[in-house]
């Protein structure tokens, strides 16, 4: 049995990487998905984004966003827009999420841009599972659950 912090330490192995999630916001009530590249680090995922994307502007109305993943995992929260990378509150987790993203972050983001902004996601609650065993977590009440999970994919990914 684990306790939540053992939890977060499995949390961390599992998605302290360039890890890849569909974001799901609303607008309207209507939903909206699209997947995008996160990290995950002291209770939140980090998204690499711009502020004049649909995500954001759906976000900055409605913070209440969903992460899935390939494999099952599931985690809903509260997004909040950090701002840019240099800005100086930033400077930490720019300097991982350079890291983490190195293969493509400098080809695919601007720095330059003003626009260009990273996205925090504080999860409330959630599912994942690692080797043979699944966890459904509450981020508020600090609380895991764990239970036997043999997870097995059906599919492949090319």
């Amino acid at each position: 049995m684990v306790d939540f912090e053992q939890g977060l330490q499995i949390l961390s192995k599992v998605f302290g990487r360039d890890y890849q999630f569909a974001l799901a916001t609303t607008a309207d009530n209507v939903p909206s998905i699209r997947f995008v590249d996160a990290y995950y680090e002291n209770g939140c995922f980090y998204i690499v984004t711009y502020r004049s994307t649909r995500k954001m502007r759906e976000i900055l109305a409605n913070p209440n966003v969903a992460l899935h993943g390939r494999t099952m995992h599931n985690f809903q929260g509260k997004a909040t827009c950090m701002g840019h990378p240099l800005e100086s509150q930033n400077a930490a987790i720019r300097e991982r999420l350079v890291e983490v993203f190195r293969p493509w972050y400098f080809a695919h983001n601007n720095e330059a841009d003003e626009q260009m902004c990273y996205l925090k996601v504080e999860p409330s609650n959630g599912f994942f599972h690692f080797d043979g065993t699944g966890y459904e977590i509450d981020f508020v009440n600090r609380t895991i659950r764990e239970f036997p999970f043999p997870f097995e994919s059906m599919c492949t990914i090319d």
